[in-house]
């Protein structure tokens, strides 16, 4: 069984239909303490950092994730549950994350310029923030969740921060978007995406079926 943790900041039932298209059973946890059974672990997540922290540690899931993490146990963040892993976050201040990755969340700045394309870009123009919708995920490092996709697959993509590893040799995918950023992390039994696989498709389900298998 794959746990997904309910802490109330993210849309889980999407996560849940992407493991059960899979063949994999996945249920979504309220109680802390079904961790313990689980064979791996999903940290969705969406909003603010503070508010999310604040919300798992309200509803007892930080000792029982880093318990479950210290085991060995597969688990996967998905976007803001990637921030999560990370030293802090400067979202709406400087907030504390769970420490398990060296590193800072930081936002997109206002100002960056649009890649230059022939014949569309106007003179000045300015990527949006948040980056939102398809983008290439461009591999550095072999990630079993990253296994059978080619070298550079589309995800989708919802988010006004990136992360910031102190550690590059943790990063195991990097996208483009105003400049290269982290998008895929991979650390011994310890996977988390920027993009949201659950809303990207055959590359999105791809990565969740492999995820599942290293849940066994």
């Amino acid at each position: 069984m794959i746990a997904i943790i309910d802490s109330g900041i993210a849309n889980l039932r999407s996560v849940q239909k992407g493991f059960e298209r899979v063949g994999a059973e996945a249920r979504i946890v309220e109680d802390p303490r079904l961790l313990s059974e689980a064979a791996g672990i999903v940290l969705p997540g969406v909003g603010a950092f503070a508010d999310g922290i604040a919300k798992l540690t309200s509803h007892g899931f930080i000792e029982p994730l880093l318990r479950a993490i210290e085991q060995g146990k597969p688990v996967l963040g998905i976007c803001l549950g990637l921030h999560f892993l990370f030293s802090e976050s400067e979202e709406f201040g400087l907030h504390k994350g769970l420490d398990l990755l060296a590193g800072r969340v930081r936002r997109f700045a206002d100002d960056m310029p649009e890649p230059a394309t022939p014949g569309t870009r106007l003179p000045g123009a300015r990527l949006k923030v948040p980056h939102m919708g398809w983008n290439r995920v461009h591999m550095v490092r072999p990630a079993p969740v990253l296994a059978g996709l080619p070298e550079e697959p589309y995800f989708y993509f919802v988010h006004s921060y990136y992360v910031e590893p102190a550690d590059p040799s943790v990063t195991a995918g990097v996208t483009e978007y105003g400049h290269r950023f982290t998008s895929v992390i991979w650390r011994e039994n310890l996977f988390a995406t920027q993009f949201h696989p659950e809303k990207s498709q055959a590359a999105g389900l791809t990565l969740l079926r492999n995820f599942a298998s290293l849940a066994r």
